[in-house]
């Protein structure tokens, strides 16, 4: 697949942000990879980039599973032989529990999506990054506000954004020397299936249930798509997307 665009690697592109990163990025002359488990929903993002088509690439892979990461990136590897951009945006959230109610095997399915996924194929993105020429590339993890500060009941999901991080500045660092670049985007409220309870209500710190605003999912892309268009001389290390009104800063 000859290609004179950048490549790259979206995680999570059926829905929500992942989708909308690959609608922006391929109209900023990537050629994306939109990496998920259901083929009909990134067939459907496919089908959204009007004369962009031909360049979103539907790839099917559960990436809580090595062999299924180890086969995407030699299958990228095979047809292009660089990776220009990985952005980890697959994760998911859970249900507000109060700490002594999850159980283990639930806290270890998200620390397993959130963490560990991120980690097994941004390892894979660093080797083939770092052994191709020219060398270096781009990692962008999708963190969360959560990675600062926790919403309540959230300690799994909040254990995993504080992970992701620290799993960020490790890889800007050891990046360094080969052109590797690594950051986070921290999202507050976009506008996703997710988030479309937050309309209704959700639980605040004080113990009331209000409604948060929210933000158009294109103003998160926008911001992807400029960490992603910074020279490999200049790293984004994080990046923070809210809406103005949601209650974050200072007391709520």
């Amino acid at each position: 697949m000859p290609t004179d665009r950048k490549i790259a690697i979206i995680t999570g592109a059926g829905t929500g942000i992942g989708r909308a990163a690959a609608l922006a990025l391929v109209q900023h002359d990537y050629y994306v990879y939109v990496i998920g488990r259901r083929k009909n929903l990134l067939e459907e993002t496919k089908n959204m980039g009007n004369e962009h088509t031909d360049y979103l690439i539907p790839y099917v892979c559960d990436v809580t599973k090595e062999d299924d990461v180890a086969a995407l990136f030699d299958y990228v590897y095979h047809h292009h032989h660089r990776l220009d951009l990985l952005f980890n945006n697959a994760g998911m959230s859970a249900v507000p529990t109060s700490p002594e109610d999850i159980a283990m095997c639930d806290w270890k399915h998200i620390i397993n999506i959130n963490v560990n996924s991120v980690f097994d194929c941004s390892r894979h993105a660093f080797r083939l990054m770092k052994q191709q020429t020219p060398q270096g590339g781009r990692i962008i993890n999708n963190g969360s506000i959560s990675a600062y500060a926790p919403r309540p009941f959230s300690v799994a999901y909040t254990t995993s954004k504080h992970a992701i991080t620290g799993l960020t500045k490790s890889l800007s660092l050891d990046g360094r020397a080969y052109n590797i670049c690594c950051g986070q985007i921290d999202i507050g409220n976009a506008a996703t299936e997710m988030t479309e309870i937050m309309n209704d209500g959700v639980l605040q710190a004080d113990g009331s249930k209000k409604p948060e605003a929210r933000i158009d999912v294109q103003n998160v892309a926008d911001a992807i798509c400029y960490m992603a268009s910074m020279p490999l001389t200049t790293n984004v290390l994080s990046l923070n997307v809210m809406a103005n009104r949601m209650p974050f800063v200072g007391r709520g």
